[in-house]
């Protein structure tokens, strides 16, 4: 026997949680990489000479990144897309403007290539949430 359409259904109680691959784990992964990233560009630069401060540098800088990464994904849905956009774009520019400045680049350079590449990622990610909202 078919059930009427207007029957109510069971509504999902807030403590139930559905089940999703862990938050954490992009944050994790990208500040692993961009902190052995950054120890290897202060290695380069101590003709490959291991020191401890290269490698709180870089520790210093994935935890940076992981808190920041993971922050904006858990406020990201609450944000209307521009500023999501925007916020996505302002810190992967931030991350490559950081990368360029340790490498040795000018001011001048790091902040062009920051811009140049979080308006990219702005722009991408806007395009992308505004086609799939």
């Amino acid at each position: 026997m078919a059930a009427h359409a207007a029957m109510p259904h069971r509504r999902r109680r807030s403590s139930e949680r559905q089940h999703h691959s862990p938050a954490w784990a992009l944050p994790v992964i990208l500040g692993v990489v961009l902190g052995i990233w950054a120890a290897f560009i202060k290695r380069a630069e101590n003709d490959g000479v291991a020191t401890g401060g290269q490698w709180i540098l870089g520790v210093i800088t994935a935890v940076v990144l992981a808190a920041l990464f993971f922050g904006l994904m858990r406020v990201q849905h609450a944000l209307p897309r521009e500023l999501r956009a925007l916020a996505y774009g302002a810190l992967s520019g931030a991350t490559v403007g950081f990368l360029t400045s340790l490498a040795g680049g000018s001011v001048l350079r790091a902040a062009g290539i920051g811009v140049a590449v979080g308006a990219g990622v702005a722009a991408m990610t806007f395009y992308f949430y505004y086609t799939r909202e």
